[in-house]
């Protein structure tokens, strides 16, 4: 691996923002990690006084620290790494006389939300952390050197030599957060996702009657009634082009990849709902990665501001674009959401069925 770092400062496992600064939202980040070098072995002899024959007595160096990742509950953001982006884990002690061993060096911990992908320099996967607690070793600490008395026997009874500690390892590495969400929503900016979310769940995301609102991501729970609960992910919005960098991009659609179902909502308002339909599955075509084989809930929402004939014509326009039944939803007035909220939660039980019958190990047959 190669070395890319200088001005190594040890970093402690915990990590702290500045005071009073507010929590922002930050989901890929790059930093630089480097394991513990293992301590040198001890060349020393015992001398003592009435011990005519003492013989080498020297110590093992200790072990380096590892570096490790691991999956906390209760983040859901990566912005403690921007204010430190360099980690090094301890070095291990150097072994002493009297065949004392050195101290191992102190491991160091990455804390990371649920959802996030470790990646080497060239994006190429090293661990997907999506349980809480699931932990990935991503450096191992070098082993120390042995000391003189390892060295010792009839041929040579007192060895002068001993076995430095291993060397560190550096590695540069990228995370990204991919939230842990059971259904998605998608649209164009403007069509009234946050609000839908705000009307679905306790979640409080900024609404404004102008496009990209949001910026970032929003989550929000969802409880139909007890025991029937999911997670909804509002994401921002897309517009023609976002896989070529238009607007905000594609970037945060990582965070529905996860998901069961989008709910796709169009703004019943506009001129042309067909097209806007259209527009946002090309962008989930492009970007790939599965989601234009989701299943998708299509919704004409803000149904509320039209009369009965123009909700019927949007409606029926909406659907010979997508080739299947629209739901009428409204997120302002409260109108149909709870409806689409037990559809979707009805292919998000039918999705975890699938994936459970297929993680299932096949009973083994016996006479």
């Amino acid at each position: 691996m190669k070395r890319v770092m200088t001005d190594w400062v040890d970093a402690k496992p915990a990590l702290e923002r500045p005071v009073n600064e507010p929590m922002k939202f930050l989901d890929q980040v790059k930093i630089y990690v480097r394991s513990g070098a293992g301590g040198g072995g001890a060349v020393s002899f015992r001398r003592e006084k009435f011990i005519e024959y003492g013989g080498p007595d020297g110590g093992d160096g200790g072990k380096g620290g590892d570096v490790w990742v691991e999956a906390a509950d209760g983040l859901n953001t990566l912005i403690d790494y921007r204010y430190q982006q360099h980690f090094k884990a301890g070095t291990g002690g150097h072994g002493m006389g009297r065949n004392r061993h050195g101290a191992n060096g102190e491991d160091v911990v990455l804390k990371v939300p649920v959802g996030t992908e470790v990646m080497d320099e060239d994006k190429n996967m090293i661990a997907d952390l999506h349980t809480v607690g699931q932990r990935v070793l991503l450096l191992k600490g070098g082993n120390g050197g042995f000391g003189n008395a390892h060295f010792k026997g009839p041929i040579n009874q007192a060895p002068r030599h001993a076995n430095p500690g291993q060397e560190a390892v550096d590695l540069v590495l990228w995370m990204r957060l991919k939230l842990i969400a059971d259904v998605g929503l998608v649209g164009l900016p403007n069509a009234g996702k946050s609000t839908f979310l705000a009307a679905a769940s306790a979640a409080r995301p900024k609404i404004a009657d102008y496009p990209f609102t949001t910026l970032t991501p929003n989550l929000g729970m969802v409880d139909l009634s007890l025991g029937e609960r999911f997670i909804l992910a509002d994401i921002p919005g897309l517009i023609e082009g976002a896989h070529e960098g238009a607007g905000i991009g594609t970037r945060f659609l990582g965070h529905v990849e996860r998901t069961a179902v989008l709910v796709h909502l169009v703004d019943g308002t506009q001129e042309d709902v067909g097209d806007a339909w259209r527009t946002v599955r090309h962008e989930l075509l492009a970007y790939g990665e599965g989601l234009e084989d989701k299943s998708e809930i299509v919704a004409l929402n803000k149904i509320d501001a039209l009369d009965p004939e123009t909700r019927d014509a949007k409606a029926a326009e909406l659907s010979a674009a997508c080739g299947h039944p629209v739901r009428m939803v409204s997120g302002a007035a409260g109108m149909g959401v709870t409806e689409i909220l037990r559809e979707a939660y009805g292919m998000v039980r039918a999705r975890k069925g699938e994936i459970a019958a297929e993680e299932a190990e096949p009973e083994v047959w016996r006479p």
